[in-house]
């Protein structure tokens, strides 16, 4: 007897994979578990940064007693290999290996220090704190080569993977794949914190040397899952390509691509104006609004809710075919509306504009990034894929490190001369710090939109291409990226 029994629509038999997020990303050449695999590569990156940036800072500080700026010389170590991404992005567009591969060896090998840094970094801290019978050097040059390996790899495998997705994606996908990319770094930026927070309660050397070497391990393993057969060997490569162009010649390439200055402008712009916040919202919290611990720390979760919401906004718009200048122009307007909220709450006495100022700011940070990372993933051809990457890479986190530590320096030098006196006395108040930097980041954000601004009306450059008497395909404005 044939079941007559009527079919109900919302049964959970009748999920499938097209619903699970990004599935409408997927397609023959990209299916989804592999798009996913090959985003576990961010996760390790988030996880490197939480600890190199947040977990150790406040450890070397309060658990082992270093100098403040001891630790902070430590954590801007990284920053030092940042403008070397764009010369690993050339390299790995024409990397002649003799398996056939161009972007594998560098995430590999950007694994391979990301993993030797953290393995050493516990003990040269420990040596670092004096817990010790050896000169302090040793624990000093130990410490700085294992913040200079995490770091260096940190940027390789980055620099290399979004690269590798670039080549992955087709072009009418290629902004959800961004979107995905970006989310994985945040997923895994949150689960970090999380995580490092709850092993290292309680403190003891013996579980700072556990954690960091776990870390170690599970990004050996997940960047291992991600790269298993992702890109596909070609050895005739090696023998069929000419002599790679030098990384000046690339350079001067690129440099006359339309707009070229103006385009990594926007980006230094938006990327300081909305990074030096970054040390100063939970201090805002608590000092200003006066709020306990338990709900700054919510802030945090604030910022991924509004960041991942970004993120979703910007993938359907750039898949409906909007400029990706216009989307990254909306994130900044967003973050001027932001960063209003955020200053108003002060005087208003107001934790929940503070919180929803906070959201937004997230939110407009999402839409920016998405924005200048399509642009920049749109803009070249497969031979110059990795420097357009490497380029967007370098001027993001050498803006992203300068704008911290540029907010914590002007937020503490108002905040004395408002204490002093020097600025009178309706100025001197707790929030006179605070709110000059977000002034500050008021005003770049309005000159990333002058920035913008041609780039969006006239739109994007034709792709960029370093093969000699190559026509780029599709060559002209590309502001359809899904067409």
């Amino acid at each position: 007897m044939t079941d007559q029994r009527p079919v109900n629509p919302w049964s959970w038999r009748n999920v499938g994979l097209g619903m699970l997020p990004f599935a409408d990303a997927a397609t023959e050449a990209l299916p989804l578990g592999r798009m996913f695999r090959l985003a576990l590569f961010q996760l390790t990156v988030g996880m490197a940064a939480v600890l190199l940036i947040g977990t150790l800072n406040r450890v070397m500080i309060v658990e082992l007693n270093l100098p403040a700026w001891l630790v902070a010389a430590m954590i801007s170590l990284p920053l030092l290999f940042a403008p070397f991404r764009m010369l690993i992005g050339h390299k790995s567009d024409h990397h002649r290996s003799v398996l056939g591969w161009k972007r594998v060896p560098y995430i590999w090998f950007g694994t391979l220090l990301q993993f030797g840094g953290l393995a050493i970094m516990p003990f040269a801290l420990i040596l670092l704190s004096g817990d010790s019978h050896g000169p302090p050097i040793i624990g000093q040059a130990g410490a700085a080569l294992a913040f200079l390996m995490a770091g260096a790899g940190v940027h390789m495998t980055q620099t290399a993977g979004l690269a590798l997705a670039t080549d992955l994606a087709p072009a009418a996908v290629r902004p959800k794949v961004v979107a995905l990319l970006c989310l994985m770094l945040l997923v895994g930026t949150v689960i970090a914190a999380v995580g490092f927070g709850f092993l290292l309660t309680p403190f003891s050397e013996l579980r700072l040397v556990q954690v960091i070497q776990g870390a170690a391990a599970l990004t050996i393993i997940l960047n291992s899952i991600a790269l298993w057969k992702q890109e596909a060997r070609d050895p005739a490569r090696r023998a069929a390509e000419t002599a790679p162009p030098r990384f000046a010649e690339a350079w001067g390439a690129y440099m006359k691509t339309g707009r070229a200055l103006r385009r990594l402008l926007a980006i230094g712009l938006g990327t300081v104006a909305f990074s030096m916040q970054d040390v100063l919202l939970e201090p805002y919290g608590g000092k200003v609004l006066h709020l306990p611990v338990g709900v700054t720390t919510l802030l945090t979760a604030l910022l991924a809710v509004g960041g991942a919401s970004g993120l979703a906004l910007a993938a359907r718009q750039l898949n409906r075919g909007a400029d990706p200048y216009r989307v990254a122009g909306f994130g900044a307007t967003v973050g001027i509306a932001a960063f209003i909220a955020v200053i108003f709450a002060a005087p208003t006495g107001s934790p929940a504009l503070f919180a929803l100022g906070v959201s937004l700011v997230g939110f407009g940070a999402g839409l920016f990034a998405h924005g200048t990372l399509t642009a920049s993933m749109n803009m070249a051809e497969s031979d110059a894929t990795g420097l357009a990457l490497g380029v967007w890479g370098a001027v993001q986190a050498l803006a992203a490190g300068l704008a911290i530590a540029a907010g914590g320096l002007i937020g503490d030098g108002v905040a004395f001369l408002a204490r002093s006196g020097r600025l009178g006395s309706v100025l001197a108040s707790p929030a006179t710090g605070f709110t000059a930097v977000y002034l500050f980041e008021l005003v770049l954000l309005f000159a990333t939109l002058v920035a913008l601004g041609p780039l969006a009306r006239f739109g994007a450059p034709a792709p960029l291409s370093l093969t000699v008497g190559a026509v780029p395909a599709g060559a002209g404005p590309i502001n359809n990226v899904s067409a």
